[in-house]
């Protein structure tokens, strides 16, 4: 058996790490940009994911009507809006752990006796151009069983490119039930996506769930965006 290092050791062997990364590599924070002290660490500095503001819980009546509890860490702004987009667009995976870490804090409420977590997919389409499913890897750090319950049916729009009055008509009908073993019937599901505004998304993946027996469906993302009435991006 290989005897573990001393924690003064290892805490060196990082600072060593770090140093060595941040003068080859110079790598920056995927949120601020700028250059990142403990690169080791993460992709995000510590001062950006102590800027995230938490967001207040949603009233029963900001819920989709077919979910019946939904919250998110924060409003999709600031830092966090520029943490989602690092994860999604740069694109960095790994960005999905410390974000579900602090997803599993401001949701506790949620995931507290919940079955399983749900990720609202993707079309294979933008998958694979995407090479994964943020949505996916948001809950797999969730530490509940993921069951990819669903699959997108069709392409369709961007929901931050439509206006607010467009977004249930974009995704209604556009998600159903994956060839995934019986089971369901129940049970009580949380979905999980990075950004809800209507939470049109939300609805329309709720439903096949409730159709197929399940007894409960929550959501939880990463970011709460605010409702626009024009259609540019949230």
């Amino acid at each position: 058996m290989v005897a573990r290092l001393p924690s003064p050791f290892v805490r060196l062997g990082r600072v060593l790490a770090d140093s060595l990364v941040a003068v080859v590599l110079a790598p920056v924070c995927a949120a601020c940009r700028h250059p990142l002290d403990e690169p080791t660490r993460g992709a995000v500095c510590a001062s950006c994911w102590s800027a995230i503001v938490p967001t207040t819980p949603l009233g029963c009546g900001s819920f989709p009507p077919l979910v019946t509890l939904a919250t998110a860490i924060g409003p999709y702004e600031g830092i966090l809006k520029d943490i989602v987009h690092a994860l999604k667009y740069d694109p960095r995976p790994t960005v999905a752990r410390p974000l579900a870490v602090r997803m599993r804090s401001a949701g506790a409420s949620v995931l507290a006796g919940a079955d399983a977590v749900v990720p609202v997919p993707l079309h294979r389409a933008r998958e694979r151009t995407r090479g994964f499913n943020q949505a996916r890897e948001l809950a797999r750090h969730l530490e509940l069983p993921v069951i990819d319950a669903l699959v997108r049916t069709r392409k369709t729009a961007s929901q931050a490119d439509l206006a607010a009055a467009n977004r249930h008509a974009n995704v209604s009908g556009a998600f159903a039930l994956a060839s995934v073993p019986a089971g369901l019937e129940g049970l009580v599901v949380v979905l999980v996506d990075d950004v809800s505004t209507t939470g049109a998304t939300l609805n329309a993946c709720a439903a096949p769930l409730l159709d197929a027996g399940v007894k409960e469906v929550r959501a939880l993302t990463a970011a709460q965006a605010r409702l626009r009435a024009d259609a540019s991006r949230p």
